[in-house]
Formats: C-alpha cells, structure tokens, sequence
C-alpha cells in the first residue's frame, strides 16, 4: 500500500516502536475495511458505516498526497537534495498535509453549505417570469452521521431565500426513508410560492426509490417521476419537468426508468422547460428535446480532490454552468451534503439560487 510505503517503509528510518504501530495500524485497517464495509452497508449499521466511510476517506487522501510525495521524493533525488533525512522529510510532510485537509476537509463537510448565487438567461422566458428564484438542493445524503440539525439548517437557509421554486435533484439519502424519517423531516418545512420539486437519485434505488418518492410527497414535494407540473407568473409559464435517474431502468423496479418524453408528454411545446435530471450526462437527451435548463447533481464537484478528474470520465460536467447544442444549458451542483467519507477536499458544498432571466430582446 503506497501511504504505508511513503510514510513508513521508503527509508524514513523511524525507531522500530514508531515503524511496528504505523504499520499494525495500517494492517489492521486493511484487514478489517471490507468487513465493516460489509457490516454498514450491506447489513446497515450505522456505527461500522461511519468506521468505514472515514477510513476510506483517509486513505485516499493518504493516497493521493503519497503519490505527489513520492513525485517530490524522486524530484529531491535527482537535484541531490535532502540526503539521509529525504525520505524522513518527505513523510512528515505527506502525513502532516493529509492531517490538515482531513480536518478542514471535516469541517467543509459537516458545516452549513454557502449559498452560491448564480443568473441564468433564459431566451424563452416571458417576461412574466423574469427573477423566477430557484433554489437547489443536491445530494443530502442523509446517512450514517445523524444530521437531523444540520437538515433543519439547511431548511431554515432555503427558506431565508424567498424561493418561487425549490428543486431537490436527487440522491436525497443512503438508506430508507423509515431509517432517515427524522433527518428528512424538516424538508417539509421548506417554503416555496409556486413549487416543491423532487427526482430520483441513483442512491434511492440502493435503497426503496418509491418509499423515497411517497415519503417526499408526505412531506409537501412534487415528486417528478417522469412527470412535469407548470408553473404561472405574470401571466407566463415554465414547465418543470423530472425523469428518473438514468440508473432507474437496470434496478429492476417497475415503471421507473428515465422517460423524458412521458415527462413532457402534453407540455405545451413553446414554454421554456426545466429539466431536473440527478446525472449531468442525461443532458444529451435534454438537447436533443430542445430543454432549456438542466439541473443536476451527482457529481459532488469531486468532493475529495483529485476525484474530480475520475468524475470527469464519466460526466460531461463537474460543476456549474455550461451550455451543451444551441437551447440548452446546464447547472451542476457540488451538491448539498455529502456520500460516504465526511470530508470535502476543495469541493465546497453549495445550496444554489439560480435566478432565472428573460432575454434582453423581450424585456
């Protein structure tokens, strides 16, 4: 294992007492990672999936910093600098960098995420809706930590926004809506003048996807299971529409799957639609049906760097705005909360106002 090659078996020279912990402590996480994996989230207890989550946070972060180390070990070799302590060096530096961003890396997750404010020019959109105040929510992820607080915060912010729409694009929990009831609960006391939306992440389908749908209605939500609502202001409408995440289909749960077009099956097609779609990639079929705005999440913007430049092969999108075909954009969010590690390495957690602009041509 490169960490424990970096900080204890490259020739750091620590005394045998030093060299026997660091490596049993190594040891021991190796052995016993796949069981409590297992444990926590294959027999859902919380106490081994928290274990489990930190520790595979810790070792990429070990891993990742190990890597650069030994980039910089192999760099002072070859300017011949450092001599007998390099290796040494080289450690305490790895091990003290990884020791700061895990703590900030704690903090950036468990705190109340900053509001990100953001325009977004709609050509389509009358000017009835000009300032239309859409807030996202991405990727709660009630889990494991118990965050019914920090649930209730992040309420208490949205509702501080004055939103006209408030969208939750998925991924709302790792486990059942029955074991996450008291985390999600003060997602009904979420306030919006014209609508509540919701859509399926692929995490709901780990778990019970319609539970989570029913539970989101009880709670006061629209859920958007490939189905859309149209909303009025000043005497104009938008569409907003939701499809299932595109992992629905292979979950084997009937009658879910992406369907964009039983989503905007009647809608009138001269309004401007906006499209909630948990994965970024399902924006090739938005612009292909002449969608005006996506918005997502999934990503995390990484979450823990450099994970960022994996997602990337996979989603077309990290995060933020981006326009794909001539109509259509597209805004990813960092998201909201946080999967499994409970750490953020330069992936802020964002709750997003998206103020929604009519073109200058109309105004």
């Amino acid at each position: 294992m490169l960490p424990w090659w970096t900080l204890f078996g490259s020739g750091a020279g620590w005394p045998l007492p030093v060299f026997v912990a660091g490596t049993a402590v190594f040891g021991c996480s190796l052995v016993s990672f796949p069981f409590l994996m297992f444990a926590g989230h294959g027999r859902q207890n919380d106490r081994a999936a928290r274990v489990a989550d930190t520790t595979l946070g810790v070792v990429w972060v070990l891993f990742s910093w190990s890597v650069l180390g030994g980039l910089l070990h192999l760099v002072l070799i070859g300017l011949g600098v450092g001599g007998a302590d390099r290796a040494r060096g080289v450690a305490v530096g790895v091990a003290a960098v990884a020791a700061v961003l895990l703590a900030w890396g704690h903090y950036e997750a468990m705190r109340l995420p900053r509001v990100k404010r953001l325009d977004v020019r709609i050509a389509r959109l009358g000017k009835g809706l000009d300032g239309t105040r859409v807030v996202v929510l991405a990727d709660t992820h009630y889990g494991p930590i118990d965050r019914a607080r920090w649930s209730a915060r992040v309420t208490e912010a949205v509702n501080a926004l004055d939103a006209d729409v408030v969208v939750h694009a998925g991924d709302i929990a790792d486990g059942t809506p029955a074991r996450r009831r008291e985390q999600s609960a003060p997602l009904g006391t979420v306030g919006a003048r014209l609508a509540k939306v919701y859509v399926t992440g692929n995490h709901e389908y780990f778990g019970e996807a319609q539970g989570w749908l029913d539970r989101m209605a009880e709670l006061g939500w629209e859920p958007l299971h490939n189905r859309h609502v149209v909303v009025e202001r000043g005497g104009d409408a938008l569409v907003l529409a939701g499809v299932d995440d595109v992992t629905a289909e292979s979950s084997g749960l009937a009658g879910h799957r992406a369907n964009l077009m039983g989503a905007l099956a009647d809608a009138d097609q001269d309004r401007p639609v906006l499209l909630v779609a948990h994965q970024p990639k399902f924006v090739g079929q938005a612009a292909a049906a002449g969608v005006d705005l996506q918005v997502s999440g999934h990503t995390h913007g990484g979450q823990i760097w450099p994970f960022n430049f994996l997602v990337r092969i996979d989603q077309p999108v990290v995060h933020g705005l981006s326009r794909h075909g001539e109509r259509t954009q597209l805004y990813t969010s960092r998201g909201t909360g946080f999967w499994g590690p409970p750490f953020r390495v330069f992936a802020p957690s964002e709750i997003t106002l998206l103020t929604l602009r009519a073109d200058r041509k109309k105004r």
